[in-house]
């Protein structure tokens, strides 16, 4: 008997567990716990200033391909009020019409210990273009104040991608499908964190997903867009008639705004196409027609792959959006006996293309295409002032573009599908010459060559801030280190590197009597480690090899000697991807150095964080290693 009681107990101790572990779920709504409204915190992410409570999206059955969303929110203070202003993007689609039905939103307070709602005002809801081809539902909620709980729901075309994910903790994300068995989609999972439902397979026309407890999602530097690392699923509707890349293709060349503008001619191309021909070589004629359009022409800030005014009231305006900037670089680029196609692209900050999920929609500007081989190739962007015909767009760097074939003709199209890499290193190069003084300053020059993407930022970042505030980036906001002169040398002219001729002065630390501390680090960017989280939720995408060299002369003064210099080091990560070597050197009271850092690629997965981080760790550490100077 008593050891039956015993286990009756353990039973219901063992069935409390589970019902204390069950999933969070959602409510109907208007339905609230006043639980919810007394909470103060996020369970598993204190210091959140807001949470969704539920994040659910049903597709009814029968209902074609259209998704019941609900979202619920709780504010737990002040800075957390932000959310009450919601924005809902309806995208862009070619063969339907996207639309947000059936939309209700309330907030939900406690007062007197009653539950008091508050419905928004129909009248409050605002639809907003924001291109021409997507827009946006607005809308802001009444009385809410910390301890809020804001609540909304609505009938939207089913989205592509399904984000458990959000910059908030989510207590509770899920989705259901429930397809006619005559639609054709993929589902591409996106999850690291555990299933809470997990209910059909890839394949099956029915499925529910749903996640719990997922951590708020924060920046990383070095990132690319934010949305290509969210916990998400895609559902793609395929339809054969637009879903592949030979499809895309044609659409292009019959798109309004694309290939309409190829035989629109602009005021005084004849004598720019002209002046190109007279030039020499390829590259001149190139690098001629790019600068007369990017200096002629302003980016009006809209990406776009098509024109929505024409290139040549564009061009007439000196105005344009990116599509029709490019489309006039094309046009004068093809008269001039240049071999060049149009290239629509997506961009860095926007989520990635993935070639087997053709999508138009998915790219987000026009840039141009100039093959020069079989291996290398130009692409040009004339919206900044500032990118350079041999220098690949940064935006697009790490991501796929689309090459349409306009050679043969509307109805033949050759395209061409491709990854926008540049497996050339950038390399920038720093050269001190200086000297230590008994009273504990390094005063001396150094010269900084950039190239590539180095020289655009650089010169860029000179222009757009002033030398003053430049100097303050080269001395990373170091007190101690003062730059007297700065000379740049080469600025106008993309094909040489960017010099900069610096007479700086730094105070060393003496504050250890008899004893000089320095570190030749210098005029190097990052000059502080950037990956000091020990996790990362990305992958790490530098856009482009981005590789540095210093070297350094250092006269110590006479009256004192060397106490302490670092060791000569090889570092590498375990795939060699990435090595750093110092080689350090004392020979009748001159001090050589010669640090470099070499990524041999751009691109590196989350999976090899770890590994990747304890290297930065390392190399940051070898890289501010003092050398430590003792008086004689």
């Amino acid at each position: 008997m008593h050891k039956f009681l015993l286990l009756i107990i353990a039973s219901l101790i063992t069935i409390d567990v589970k019902a204390q572990q069950a999933p969070p779920t959602y409510q109907d709504y208007g339905k609230v716990d006043k639980s919810d409204l007394e909470m103060t915190a996020c369970d598993f992410e204190k210091d959140a200033n807001a949470e969704v409570l539920f994040d659910v999206g049903k597709m009814p059955p029968f209902s074609g391909i259209f998704l019941k969303r609900h979202v619920r929110v709780k504010i737990f203070n002040d800075r957390g009020k932000n959310e009450a202003n919601v924005r809902l993007l309806i995208p862009a689609n070619l063969d339907v019409i996207r639309k947000i039905t059936n939309l209700e939103a309330e907030t939900i307070n406690i007062e007197n210990n009653q539950i008091v709602i508050t419905p928004i005002d129909k009248k409050l809801i605002y639809t907003v273009k924001v291109d021409d081809f997507s827009s946006a539902v607005i809308f802001t909620f009444p009385n809410v104040k910390a301890g809020s709980i804001i609540e909304y729901k609505f009938t939207e075309f089913c989205p592509d991608t399904w984000y458990f994910q959000s910059n908030l903790p989510t207590r509770y994300s899920e989705i259901h499908v429930d397809f006619n068995d005559y639609t054709k989609f993929r589902y591409i999972p996106h999850v690291d964190l555990p299933y809470v439902k997990n209910i059909g397979e890839v394949s099956d026309y029915q499925q529910t997903k749903a996640l719990a407890n997922i951590p708020s999602f924060t920046d990383d530097p070095y990132m690319s867009s934010r949305l290509n690392s969210l916990q998400r699923v895609d559902y793609i509707i395929w339809k054969e008639e637009i879903s592949t890349w030979d499809r895309i293709g044609y659409d292009l060349l019959h798109f309004p705004g694309f290939s309409s503008q190829f035989d629109i001619s602009v005021t005084g191309e004849d004598k720019i196409v002209k002046q190109a021909k007279s030039l020499k070589t390829d590259d001149d004629k190139i690098a001629y027609i790019f600068d007369q359009v990017k200096n002629t022409m302003t980016w009006n800030d809209y990406l776009n792959f098509a024109s929505t005014q024409g290139i040549s009231r564009a061009w007439d305006t000196k105005t344009g959006n990116s599509a029709e900037i490019n489309l006039i670089l094309y046009r004068l680029l093809k008269k001039a006996g240049i071999k060049v196609y149009p290239l629509v692209v997506a961009d860095r900050k926007f989520p990635k293309i993935n070639p087997v999920n053709p999508n138009i929609f998915y790219f987000k500007s026009m840039q141009v295409y100039i093959p020069i081989d079989s291996i290398r190739y130009y692409i040009l962007d004339a919206t900044s002032k500032y990118n350079q015909f041999n220098v690949l767009p940064q935006n697009v760097l790490n991501t796929f573009g689309f090459e349409v074939d306009t050679y043969g003709g509307v109805d033949d199209v050759n395209h061409h599908t491709f990854f926008i890499e540049d497996t050339q290193p950038a390399i920038q190069s720093v050269f001190l010459n200086a000297e230590i003084k008994p009273g504990g300053t390094l005063e001396g020059t150094a010269q900084i060559n950039s190239g590539s993407y180095d020289r655009v930022n650089s010169v860029e970042k000179y222009k757009t801030i002033g030398e003053k505030k430049y100097e303050d980036y080269l001395t990373s906001g170091d007190n101690n280190l003062q730059i007297s002169s700065i000379k740049m040398e080469n600025m106008e002219d993309d094909t040489l590197p960017l010099v900069q001729d610096i007479n700086f002065v730094q105070r060393l630390d003496d504050s250890e009597a008899g004893y000089i501390y320095f570190n030749p680090n210098l005029f190097i960017s990052p000059h502080t480690n950037p990956f000091l989280n020990t996790t990362r939720s990305s992958d790490i995408d530098f856009g482009w090899r981005d590789n540095a060299i210093i070297n350094g002369i250092f006269k110590i003064p006479s009256n004192y000697k060397i106490d302490v210099l670092p060791k000569n080091i090889n570092l590498m990560m375990p795939d060699s991807s990435i090595t750093f070597k110092r080689v350090v050197n004392e020979q009748d009271g001159v001090v050589t150095v010669r640090y470099v850092i070499n990524h041999k690629k751009s691109l590196y997965f989350k999976s090899d964080y770890p590994e990747f981080y304890a290297f930065y760790k390392k190399m940051f550490e070898l890289l501010n290693e003092q050398i430590v100077l003792k008086k004689s």
